[in-house]
């Protein structure tokens, strides 16, 4: 691998790899870390408590590289879930405003609540804080868009926010890992981490800021959720952690070992580094293949009909979604082979 990001040398997929967007590609050093735990359960030699240090770590991580104490992180499995705690918690007839064509998973579970008079409307990303008015009581929406990689102007939706007193949910799924952020100025954020936290599927957290966390119910609490919770499997009474440990779920063991050690792999990179280098790659990309480049990791094009058969010819790897090619730039990249597809599709792809 070029001497310019070596990181990229610990990965080993078949050919280049621009799907992060749909899917993070583990480092060594996870794939390692789970075939270790798969073999001790294979051996019968798990011990169930030795996974609490691995989690508590990595909620250390995530809060580090989120810009948020480890108290207001709690750990789940899908986004989806942990944005119904916050759904599930709003008052009756809420008023939620949200990006049109938003990921489902993030507005789903509010437009679910219509039966208790919670309404959401949709507004174009770019005109959210303007969008913005009295008696509007939650903003939901992705730091970056899915379909597009569009990044959204936190900076002008967490200042409207202040000015008409209202809430905001972040979704950080496309963002951290690649795109500094400080989740402490927000009510509430989620983030799946199988994508840019390049993490086996399953594992995902929530952080609530401290001043919210009296209105969200823990309706999915469990054991884990407990304030010692090896003292919380059995009877009564409700004996929840105090802060943000009391929305978590039982962890799904193995994929924490994997997500431990991807973000361990990603802290020694620094998101600084991170936020650069895929910039840089996906500038590379896009001035080789003739398009402008843009302030995101995510590439969303029109492609041609002979695209996937040169991406296929090339063993590259990318994601087809609202019906246009994605291409995601991370750490698994170089610059070099950004470049070379880019050269690649050089007049089959348009903005």
């Amino acid at each position: 691998m070029p001497s310019d990001w070596p990181w990229a040398a610990h990965f080993a997929p078949d050919g280049p790899y621009f799907a992060t967007a749909t899917s993070g590609l583990p480092p060594r050093l996870t794939v390692e870390a789970m075939d270790a735990v798969l073999e001790d359960w294979r051996r019968g030699l798990l011990d169930a408590i030795a996974f609490d240090p691995v989690i508590a770590e990595t909620r250390d991580l995530y809060a580090a590289l989120t810009g948020v104490h480890p108290a207001t992180v709690a750990i789940g499995h899908q986004v989806s879930p942990l944005v119904g705690l916050v759904a599930a918690s709003i008052p009756d007839g809420s008023q939620i405003l949200t990006a049109a064509g938003e990921f489902t998973s993030v507005t789903f579970p509010f437009a679910a609540q219509a039966e208790r008079g919670i309404t959401v409307t949709e507004a174009p990303l770019e005109a959210l804080a303007d969008a913005m008015h009295p008696g509007l009581d939650l903003v939901v929406v992705s730091a970056v868009q899915s379909s597009d990689g569009r990044v959204a102007d936190l900076d002008a939706i967490a200042t409207a926010a202040d000015e008409h007193s209202v809430d905001v949910l972040v979704d950080l799924t496309q963002a951290a890992g690649w795109l500094p952020v400080d989740a402490g100025r927000f009510a509430y954020t989620v983030c799946g981490a199988y994508k840019w936290l390049l993490s086996p599927r399953g594992t995902a957290f929530l952080t609530v800021r401290e001043d919210r966390m009296p209105a969200i119910t823990p309706g999915q609490a469990g054991w884990y959720a407990g304030r010692r919770p090896w003292e919380s499997i059995y009877g009564l009474p409700l004996r929840l952690a105090d802060d943000a440990r009391r929305f978590d779920v039982s962890p799904a063991w193995f994929a924490w070992v994997g997500t431990h050690a991807s973000m361990r792999f990603l802290t020694e990179v620094g998101v600084d580094a991170l936020h650069r280098h895929a910039l840089e790659a996906q500038s590379a990309f896009a001035r080789a293949a003739g398009i402008e480049p843009s302030p995101s990791a995510i590439v969303s094009l029109v492609a041609d009909d002979a695209v996937g058969r040169l991406l296929a010819d090339a063993g590259a790897t990318a994601s087809v979604r609202a019906g246009r090619l994605r291409l995601s730039f991370h750490v698994n990249n170089t610059v070099a082979e950004s470049e070379e597809i880019g050269r690649l599709l050089r007049g089959h792809v348009h903005a």
